[in-house]
């Protein structure tokens, strides 16, 4: 059962980036609407983004499968919030993708950005409620949507 467990959170939490790749056009190995916009001087190569976004992947499956794996420990309640909070996280990552790239409307995705930074805080507190480990999986995250916020936000200031 545990494995089954750990197989479908790391499915889940991959979700938003197969639904990115769908949005995001590739035409000759680049993105030539996202390469024709000012960029911050701190963006890095594309291939960091598929790095940085494959490892993020991870380890918010980790952290759900360890939320997961408590799952008669904890109270209804906060299963139910955390549960929630990792679909709703999910919805708004892969939302951002859509907007960004599907539709090139880069102040609604900031927008869009801004919510999933703030469910993925809250996402974090209540997987703490029940795996610190959880949790800890949970910051890189966050961090890194906090620099993305700075790009897609430096992107409008540019453009």
């Amino acid at each position: 059962m545990t494995i089954i467990k750990f197989i479908l959170a790391m499915f889940l939490s991959f979700i938003p980036g197969f639904i990115g790749v769908m949005f995001t056009p590739i035409i000759g190995g680049e993105n030539l609407w996202y390469n024709s916009l000012q960029h911050s001087m701190l963006t890095p190569d594309g291939w960091v983004f598929s790095v940085a976004w494959s490892v993020l992947y991870i380890l918010i499956g980790l952290a759900f499968f360890f939320v997961i794996k408590k799952h008669n420990f904890v109270p209804t309640r906060d299963r139910a919030v955390a549960y929630s909070l990792f679909g709703l996280n999910l919805i708004l990552n892969a939302l951002w993708s859509y907007v960004f790239f599907g539709t090139n409307m880069i102040k609604v995705a900031v927008i869009v950005l801004t919510a999933l930074l703030v469910v993925a805080i809250f996402m974090s507190r209540a997987f703490n409620k029940i795996s610190k480990p959880a949790f800890w999986l949970v910051v890189p995250y966050i961090l890194w949507l906090t620099f993305a916020l700075y790009l897609n936000s430096t992107i409008i200031y540019l453009n």
